[in-house]
């Protein structure tokens, strides 16, 4: 079926008008970092500033009392230590299921993941301190890390790839004296390559935004991360615009530009890992 050259101009425009329209927010916050105030205030949908004002910047250098700079190290560091062992840890938990699906609770692991989905962040926050405070990680960075290295979503998606892969091929590694935690690493892993990547990925990008669990294992600013460096500012300065502009901007930019030059993996990764299985 041919698609005719009016039909495909109007998509394309379609697209470019969407496309606009859903920019447009964020580059009118990125103008509002280099605004001041008074000027979004009476000029709110102008497309260009007044002046490149940096003014904002220099505000937000300490926040809380503390340098933007070690927020933005406990992002990364917080963020990519997460990602690594959910990544690891979902793998391991999605082969094993897969593999020894009638092993006593396993079935019951699963359907708690996919409760863990459907439960909202809110309703964790007396749990989740209570645990965090017997086990003696309250305020450090270990039970931030371990707080968001849950991964039911990441779970799924390991899980429906590894059904795809046939029986046959880790049966055969398995006769040929391998262990299961071989036909993992040498096997199994290696085929799952581009899962892996996807999962990774999608997993920074989720922990990158969260600012709740930070907010509730965290006991100081000493391990807070941007986006919960954002919400202290927002209390802290009230409608200085400005400033909370320019942070929102230093906080997006980074995960922009990875969601940007990864968008690819991300959804071909999803598509594959909701047919396969």
């Amino acid at each position: 079926m041919t698609v005719r050259p009016v039909t495909r101009i109007l998509a394309y425009a379609t697209a470019i008008v969407c496309s606009v329209f859903f920019l447009y927010p964020y580059w009118w916050m990125l103008l509002g970092a280099f605004r001041s105030t008074e000027a979004v205030l009476t000029s709110p949908l102008r497309l260009w500033p007044e002046s490149w004002n940096l003014d904002a910047f220099r505000e937000i250098a300490m926040i809380g009392g503390k340098p933007l700079w070690l927020y933005a190290i406990n992002s990364v560091v917080i963020t990519s230590l997460s990602t690594v062992i959910a990544v690891a840890v979902t793998a391991i938990g999605a082969y094993a299921l897969v593999r020894k699906p009638k092993l006593p609770g396993f079935a019951f692991l699963r359907y708690g993941f996919l409760t863990t989905i459907m439960y909202p962040y809110m309703l964790l926050v007396i749990p989740v301190y209570i645990v965090m405070f017997k086990i003696g990680l309250l305020g450090t960075y270990a039970g931030i890390i371990l707080f968001l290295a849950l991964g039911p979503v990441q779970f799924f998606l390991f899980e429906q790839f590894f059904r795809s892969i046939p029986k046959e091929v880790i049966e055969a590694a398995i006769v040929d004296g391998a262990s299961e935690v071989q036909a993992l690493t040498r096997i199994v892993m290696p085929m799952a390559a581009p899962i892996v990547a996807t999962v990774g990925i999608i997993t920074f990008l989720l922990n990158w935004a969260q600012w709740f669990p930070v907010l509730v294992v965290s006991r100081s600013p000493d391990t807070y991360t941007l986006p919960v460096a954002l919400l202290n500012l927002n209390g802290e300065l009230g409608v200085n615009f400005q400033g909370i502009m320019g942070l929102a901007a230093i906080t997006t930019i980074p995960v922009t530009i990875v969601f940007l030059l990864s968008q690819r993996r991300v959804m071909q990764g999803m598509a594959e890992g909701a047919v396969k299985g």
